[in-house]
């Protein structure tokens, strides 16, 4: 089964939902929430995480998870600023059936204050 690595940059509340789901599932989004924004890459993912995470709650945090590629074959990958600022945008409709193709656990691998 091939998979495929993501980053999420998250703060405080969210990083405490995933961990509450035991760290193998993302929360519902909220209704000002419609997308789920995965990146691509660690780099971009620590950029959110310290230069907007930490502004906005005090403090940001790094994830990655692994999401087998079957499931994101069906949504493209949009390149948001720079070469290497690419996403997927995954509707919040969709978050639970991509919670069902995570494979292993959603691990913190950066913390900013």
């Amino acid at each position: 089964m091939e998979t495929v690595t993501l980053w999420r940059p998250v703060g405080p509340e969210e990083l405490a939902l995933v961990e509450a789901a035991g760290w193998s599932a993302w929360p519902p989004r909220l209704p000002e929430q419609p997308i789920f924004y995965p990146v691509l890459n660690e780099e971009y993912a620590t950029k959110i995480a310290r230069d907007w995470n930490v502004r906005a709650s005090g403090a940001g945090f790094v994830t990655r998870f692994e999401v087998r590629k079957a499931y994101l074959d069906r949504y493209e990958v949009h390149q948001v600023g720079g070469r290497t600022i690419l996403e997927y945008w995954i509707p919040a409709e969709d978050v639970d059936e991509l919670n069902r193709n995570l494979v292993g656990q959603i691990t913190v691998v950066a913390s900013f204050s």
